[in-house]
């Protein structure tokens, strides 16, 4: 007897921008994510864009990971290796656990379209408080790779073998 399939289950969302030059109206790569999402069936539960700043990230995400609103994070720019590039080392203090492979199959996969360029991604993923973040580069390209190789099926409850939508409803259900 063969399982009946799993109904999609949507989340809330919540994207944050890095960027010391763009603004919101100027965030392409933030725009792609939030209409992406929306299109995949999920709810955006927030939208910023602030500074590359360490403590800042540290605050809106402390946020969002403490809301009972918000399952999953994904974030834009701030991963790169320019001097004020910090995402990956004001996000992962936060992390209970990390998602090492979001990384490795980030980088893999976008091997094809920036070569060896690859390696200066610092694309990096966790979960804390039941609650998941994703941190893609800033371009948007490097997006749409993240979102629609990596992150729409991850984020869709009907993805077998497995997908995380379970991870976030399990300690500290955030679902309505």
């Amino acid at each position: 007897m063969s399982k009946s399939p799993a109904s999609f289950i949507p989340l809330n969302i919540a994207v944050l921008t890095v960027s010391d030059s763009r603004t919101l109206a100027e965030d392409t790569s933030g725009q792609y994510l939030a209409d992406s999402l929306i299109e995949a069936g999920h709810q955006l539960a927030d939208r910023q864009l602030i500074t590359d700043d360490i403590y800042q990230i540290r605050a809106v995400i402390s946020q969002w990971i403490a809301s009972p609103n918000v399952h999953a994070v994904i974030t834009t720019g701030g991963t790169g290796f320019f001097i004020r590039d910090s995402m990956p080392e004001a996000v992962s203090v936060l992390f209970d656990k990390t998602i090492d492979g979001f990384g490795e199959m980030f980088r893999l996969i976008s091997k094809d379209d920036i070569g060896m360029s690859t390696v200066q991604s610092r694309a990096v993923a966790g979960m804390a408080n039941s609650t998941g973040i994703f941190c893609l580069p800033g371009s948007s390209g490097a997006c749409r790779t993240g979102w629609e190789d990596i992150l729409k099926g991850q984020l869709d409850s009907r993805t077998r073998p497995c997908n995380f939508v379970p991870h976030f409803m399990a300690q500290n259900p955030k679902h309505d």
